[in-house]
């Protein structure tokens, strides 16, 4: 049996990872669209694509991810990330596919020191999560029955900037780095969260995976220092030389929840096992990423403004 499978925003870090993941898959039939191929903020162009491409399943990647952009272009990220999803969404009802949307752990607040489940009631504490809120319940109300929300959080991987990368960058540039210690949440390979997309899609063709809520992050928990200091130790360097600061010193526009854990029971009840730890992930992606990383020319700056820098997700 062939599954015909829709990737927007295949461009991107999540996009690029669920479509390699797509070309292994035997019976898989799919098309990945970049945002020149396809606006998803278009709806006339949204159900021109899924009558073109007539796909089972649509895993909606495209996004308006700069958090701290959207400060002060929420309108503008309104558009990507609540308008398209709904636009996704009524066409995905008038065709019959199930929409797999992605979201983001920033529908919380990270004000409660303890794992949010799929059903917490959302409090975003900023424009990005807003929006992207509004993306879930846009798919939620318009598929009841064959909409899927996916939040993931603190993503890396070989195909596009991250943290990580940027980390492995960093160690060669600098004598040490500034990295926020009071953001705590769940590292995630983005070829981990497309395996599961994938899995996922299936079991909502099979009908064993119910419409919902899915939490698609890691196991386990650190802060982005503590993440930071990993990936130094795997580079062989001296974890020490990542220096822990404040948010409020990092000074972002974009409010992050501190406390960013989310739980994983629904993938339980559907039959589909979690996403595994976020040390062992990290473990095998390394090569990957240190490769990718390393192909790139190093900082060549005054040394004055190389010694250190600071980061955070």
């Amino acid at each position: 049996m062939v599954v015909r499978w829709l990737v927007t925003g295949a461009g991107g870090l999540l996009g690029r990872e669920v479509c390699a993941r797509l070309a292994r898959l035997d019976g898989a039939q799919a098309a990945g669209l970049l945002r020149r191929d396809l606006d998803i903020t278009r709806p006339r162009a949204v159900r021109t694509a899924l009558r073109t491409h007539r796909p089972d399943v649509v895993v909606n990647c495209a996004a308006w991810t700069a958090a701290d952009d959207a400060e002060t272009h929420e309108a503008a990220a309104a558009r990507v990330n609540g308008d398209g999803p709904r636009h996704l969404a009524a066409a995905c009802a008038e065709s019959g596919a199930r929409l797999l949307h992605l979201s983001t752990d920033y529908v919380f607040a990270g004000d409660v020191a303890s794992p949010r489940a799929e059903d917490d009631r959302p409090g975003p504490r900023n424009a990005y999560g807003r929006t992207k809120l509004a993306g879930e319940q846009a798919v939620l109300a318009g598929l009841p029955r064959t909409g899927y929300v996916v939040r993931a959080a603190w993503l890396y991987g070989a195909g596009g900037p991250n943290f990580v990368r940027t980390m492995i960058r960093l160690e060669r540039e600098r004598d040490h780095v500034q990295v926020v210690d009071d953001q705590r949440g769940q590292p995630t390979w983005a070829a981990d969260l497309a395996d599961l997309l994938v899995r996922l899609g299936l079991g909502a063709l099979r009908g064993t995976a119910p419409a919902g809520v899915y939490h698609g992050t890691s196991r386990g928990a650190t802060t982005w220092h503590g993440l930071a200091r990993e990936t130094f130790r795997l580079l062989g360097a001296d974890p020490g030389r990542v220096r822990s600061i404040t948010s409020r010193e990092l000074g972002r526009p974009a409010p992050r929840p501190a406390y960013s854990v989310l739980s994983h029971a629904a993938w339980r009840a559907a039959g589909i096992e979690p996403i595994r730890h976020w040390r062992a992930a990290l473990a095998e992606a390394f090569p990957a990423l240190l490769a990718v990383e390393r192909q790139r020319p190093p900082d060549t700056g005054p040394p004055a403004h190389r010694r250190s820098g600071r980061a955070s997700g």
